[in-house]
C-alpha cells in the first residue's frame, strides 16, 4: 500500500541488497534473547511481511523449534482468498501466535483514497483468522478529519466486535515523524496540513470503538 502518513516510505521498494536466510535473520534474531527471556520473541512487520510469505513461515517455523513466540505484523493488504493462497496462510497461521492487523479505514473507498487499495481482502482476513481462532490485535490509525468521523468508527467498532479472537484493539494517534523521509525522497507528503490527534480526541475514538472491553 501507499498509505498517505506512511512514516517508513523508504520500504516501499521491493528491491533490497541485504537479502538473508532465514536461518541467519533468526541467528541474529536469538542474540537478543537474553533480554526478552520467556515472555518476548520474534515480530516480523515492515513494510508488508506478507509479501515474503514463504519466507516468514520458514523464518516462523525453525523459531518454533526453539520455543520462540513468533508475531506477525501486517496490514493485511497481500491476503487473497484463492486456494493456492489460502494453503500457504495456512502453514503460516500454523506457526504464528500472534496476528497484528491495521485497518486503516473501515470504508473501501476512503481507504483506497488513504492508501491506494481497496479493504475488502483486508478485512476478509481478519474474518479468516477469526474464523480459525487466530490471537490478533486490532489497531486503527487516527487521523483527524480522515479516520475520526463518527459513524466510520462505529462501523469498524462493529466490525471487530464480530471478530471472535480480538484480544488487544488499539488507536495510534497520528504523528508526522516519518515527514523529513518523504522529504528526503523528494515526496511531496499530502497530510502536511493535518495536526495529530488531541488527548481529548484520542479519548473520544476510544469511547466509540469501546477498546476497554478488549485491553482491559
Amino acid at each position: 500500500m501507499r498509505c498517505r502518513y506512511c512514516h517508513n516510505p523508504e520500504t516501499w521498494s521491493k528491491e533490497s541488497d541485504d537479502a538473508v536466510t532465514p536461518e541467519e535473520a533468526l541467528k541474529a534474531a536469538l542474540r537478543y534473547k537474553t533480554y526478552w527471556k520467556d515472555k518476548g520473541g520474534i515480530t516480523v512487520s515492515g513494510g508488508e511481511a506478507l509479501l515474503q510469505i514463504d519466507f516468514v513461515t520458514e523464518l516462523f517455523r525453525l523459531a518454533k523449534q526453539q520455543g520462540v513466540n513468533t508475531v506477525l505484523d501486517t496490514s493485511g493488504n497481500p491476503f487473497r482468498e484463492d486456494k493456492e493462497y489460502l494453503e500457504k496462510f495456512d502453514k503460516l497461521m500454523a506457526v504464528t501466535d500472534l496476528f497484528i492487523l491495521d485497518i486503516k479505514h473501515i470504508d473501501s473507498e476512503k481507504h483506497k483514497w488513504l492508501t491506494g487499495h481497496g479493504n475488502e481482502n483486508i478485512l476478509a482476513m481478519a474474518k479468516y483468522l477469526s474464523d480459525n481462532n487466530k490471537d490478533m490485535w486490532i489497531r486503527h490509525v487516527l487521523v483527524p478529519t480522515i479516520t475520526d468521523d463518527e459513524n466510520d468508527l462505529k462501523k469498524l467498532g462493529e466490525f471487530v466486535k464480530s471478530l471472535s479472537s480480538v484480544k488487544r484493539f488499539e488507536i495510534l494517534p497520528y504523528h508526522t515523524l516519518g515527514l523529513v523521509k518523504w522529504d528526503k525522497l523528494g515526496w511531496k507528503y499530502s497530510l502536511e496540513d493535518i495536526k495529530p490527534p488531541t488527548y481529548d480526541e484520542i479519548k473520544r475514538a476510544e469511547t466509540i470503538l469501546d477498546t476497554k472491553s478488549y485491553n482491559g
